[in-house]
């Protein structure tokens, strides 16, 4: 015995549907084929870029101007005996020099305060101008681009973000 939904006519793509039927001068679109497409994508190598740096040097000359302090001392004889009651003096600075009281006390009968001599400090400023080599070092970047068949090609100067991958 045979199968009676074998012989029924269905749509192609539908299972267990029966066909319409089709009066004459109608059409009727049947779907036969339906495509899909697929995007894959895979990882493919097509070169290297290879960076490495040189480092050059370059012969500069620095010029500076030097300062030095030069200090001139002077001694100043005043042997002045100081009054009763009279106050020693005090460190003081007169017109750029430094004036420094040097007191002694004697014995006498009576002891007395004698200014004996003053230290005057005079302090200069000299320029120098001097010239001293130094040696400076400036390191380049130089990127390569390496083929997979393991051809070089030297980059242009370019900034990192403008290298391709």
């Amino acid at each position: 015995m045979s199968d009676p939904a074998a012989i029924e006519p269905r749509l192609l793509g539908t299972r267990d549907k029966q066909a319409a039927e089709v009066a004459l001068g109608e059409t009727v679109t049947l779907p036969l084929i339906a495509e899909t497409a697929r995007i894959d994508r895979r990882a493919v190598e097509t070169g290297r870029v290879r960076v490495s740096t040189r480092t050059e040097t370059v012969e500069e000359v620095l010029r500076e101007t030097l300062r030095s302090d030069h200090v001139g001392v002077t001694r100043v004889a005043i042997n002045r005996t100081l009054a009763e009651g009279e106050m020693p003096p005090a460190v003081r600075e007169e017109n750029g020099v430094t004036i420094i009281p040097v007191l002694e006390e004697i014995l006498v009968v009576e002891k007395r305060l004698v200014l004996k001599e003053e230290v005057h400090v005079r302090q200069t400023t000299a320029g120098e101008d001097v010239e001293v080599p130094v040696t400076l070092r400036r390191q380049h970047a130089v990127i390569e681009r390496v083929s997979p068949e393991g051809h070089v090609t030297a980059l242009p100067h370019a900034l990192p973000s403008e290298i391709e991958p």
